[in-house]
């Protein structure tokens, strides 16, 4: 330990940390023991921030462990935070050991300086504040896996010692995780104490791997519907609680999970830990929506508070969606709560409108909201006599921002009838009201009067570049006059910036784009993924010829946002390439999701859609 009289004998101004120079370090070890909290407070923050940063750690970051390890005995006020600091600066994986950049890593060295102080600080493990000894408890992990042989021994005596006699049954359980990694046999799945017998299930699960065994998962949904009340379940390796860690193990075995979810719905859903687990195995695999609404629907009545029944209400509107059709129990219980005078009718009124329940039409046309009217559009298109005043009046009544653009979107389902709204898209233009969405969707009805090509030339020359790319191409839509478009879009295009959001405004040109393609050519080798991929797409609609357009499309292709819109690309075009069967074979044909759920209201799950273009794609040719 060095104590805050010598932080200057450290050479900092030649060491970094995540903003440059660490100059500022040694003021910040000093405000640690001051007795102003706010100053404390402040200080952790700023080391947390800079000698570790997102996990990584820097030249400055080994000299500062000798100095917050004093702190951890002389300013205990902040025992437990200063502890967790010493933590997640050695956070490593121990399989990184055996790399041969190792020696020579900032984190080689600041678990070097840890294992040397960690004598000092075993102290911690009989402190009277159990958040103090289940942070010290993941000091000792952090390093486990580096201390010499008579270290380890004493420190396994001390471990020892924690798992048979501490008060406070998660510091036995943490005892049990640390003992592990230690290499330590326990017989913890027979304790008397369940937060011991959830520890040894989540290890011995992790060192099995899926399918658990069913001894296991029995532990797991008897021991863990009820979480430790405490509030100081500290991160693990990589920044990871156990309860988050034990989340992600059943997420792995979905059926497993299910067992487990349904179990602890079933104790009352205690802090939405069985709600919150099924979300995430529904995020994680395809194909389980039938199992996730009905378990998300056992669950409604355990919610504790308008905030949680809400969320899980938006949780079944985004699962019915998928499914073919709900059966009447689930668009019941959907109707029950859709009828509320509460903040949970909303999502409950949108998930039955996603089951296309009829009762759901009436109720969105009493209670009309921007969102709902644009689910509504989407599944009941029939009834756009109904909707399209609605709508109408919304848009009259001056919506703006999100709400201005999913009333506008709402017509886009509704066809030819649509049409009716025109006097409000006009005036969302004129006063730039949700500007941008009105000009693609007057280009797209069709209907061309003076007063519109006036406006939709006027906003060819606004500030927003966006506004005046969608203009021009409304604009050409409605009067054949490229030469407004091509102006305009010559000038996005020789901008530097996001060109790839001009490139897809290109569309409804078409060929008569031609005289943009010595602006569009080059940019197939853009350095930015989105601009190759737009540029691959305008190429393509322009000549009409797959011949430049398909190579880059197939090299872009992927389990990514850009890989998804390069695979509508191809599929637009016809062209498979044979090299690319096996990765749409891989798409197609994957238990788990690839894709990340990023989509908007109203959009496909972007994996149901790469999985349905990777399937359409491969019947190409067959």
């Amino acid at each position: 330990m060095r104590p805050p009289a010598e932080v200057d004998l450290v050479p900092w101004r030649a060491l970094t940390h995540a903003y440059g120079p660490a100059e500022d370090v040694p003021e910040l070890i000093r405000a640690l023991y001051e007795s102003d909290e706010e100053t404390v407070d402040e200080a952790l923050y700023e080391l947390y921030g800079n000698i570790h940063h997102q996990g990584t750690v820097y030249s400055a970051s080994a000299p500062a462990v000798p100095f917050l390890a004093h702190a951890v005995r002389h300013a205990p006020a902040r025992r437990a935070e200063l502890l967790m600091l010493l933590a997640v600066l050695a956070d490593h994986d121990p399989a990184d050991a055996d790399l041969p950049q190792w020696p020579g890593s900032s984190v080689a060295a600041v678990c070097a300086e840890l294992g040397r102080e960690l004598p000092e600080l075993l102290f911690c493990l009989q402190d009277t504040e159990r958040g103090v000894r289940r942070a010290a408890l993941r000091v000792v992990a952090a390093v486990a896996d580096s201390l010499p042989a008579e270290q380890r021994d004493v420190v396994v005596a001390q471990l020892d010692a924690a798992y048979a006699t501490d008060p406070v049954p998660s510091v036995r359980a943490d005892a049990v995780v640390v003992l592990d990694r230690l290499g330590r046999e326990t017989a913890a799945l027979d304790s008397p104490l369940s937060e011991v017998r959830l520890a040894a299930a989540t290890l011995a699960a992790a060192r099995s791997g899926p399918p658990y065994a069913a001894q296991l998962a029995d532990v797991i949904a008897e021991d863990g519907a009820e979480p430790d009340p405490g509030d100081d379940d500290f991160p693990w390796s990589g920044s990871v609680t156990q309860d988050e860690r034990l989340r992600n193990l059943l997420t792995e075995d979905p059926d497993a999970g299910f067992t487990v979810a349904a179990r602890w719905i079933a104790a009352g859903d205690v802090g939405s830990r069985g709600s919150w687990l099924v979300e995430e195995i529904a995020a994680t695999w395809r194909d389980r929506e039938p199992a996730v609404v009905d378990l998300l629907l056992s669950a409604l009545p355990h919610q504790r508070g308008a905030r949680a029944l809400a969320a899980r209400m938006r949780a079944i509107a985004h699962q019915v969606e998928v499914l073919p059709e709900a059966d009447a129990g689930v668009r019941d219980t959907l109707h029950r709560y859709a009828t509320a005078e509460d903040e949970t009718a909303e999502p409950a009124l949108l998930a039955l409108v996603h089951c296309r329940d009829h009762r759901a039409l009436e109720l969105v046309l009493r209670r009309p909201g921007a969102r709902l009217l644009a689910a509504a559009a989407r599944c009941f298109p029939g009834a756009a006599d109904q909707l399209i005043p609605v709508i109408r009046q919304a848009l009259a009544a001056g919506a703006t921002g999100n709400e201005g653009i999913a009333l506008v979107g709402a017509l886009a389902p509704l066809g030819a009838a649509a049409r009716q709204a025109q006097p409000e898209l006009v005036a969302c233009l004129r006063t730039r009201r949700a500007a941008i969405v009105a000009a693609r969707r007057l280009g797209a009805n069709g209907v061309a009067t003076t007063e519109i090509t006036d406006l939709l030339l006027d906003a060819t020359q606004s500030a927003d570049l966006t506004l005046r790319s969608a203009a021009a191409a409304a604009h050409h839509q409605l009067s054949g006059d490229a030469g407004p478009a091509l102006r305009t879009f010559e000038g996005l295009l020789s901008q530097a910036g996001q060109t790839h959001w001009h490139l897809g405004a290109l569309e409804p040109l078409g060929s008569a784009a031609a005289p943009l393609l010595p602006l569009i050519e080059p940019l197939l080798e853009a350095r930015y993924e989105w601009t190759r991929l737009a540029a691959a797409e305008s190429f393509h609609r322009i000549t009409g010829s797959p011949e430049r357009s398909v190579p880059v499309l197939v090299d872009l292709v992927g389990a990514t946002p850009v890989g998804l819109r390069a695979l509508g690309a191809l599929a637009a075009i016809g062209q498979v390439p044979e090299e690319l069967r096996p990765t749409l074979r891989s798409f197609a044909f994957s238990p788990l999701r690839l894709i990340h759920d990023s989509s908007l209201p109203g959009q496909d799950h972007p994996d149901e859609e790469l999985r349905t273009l990777a399937r359409s794609l491969l019947a190409v040719g067959q």
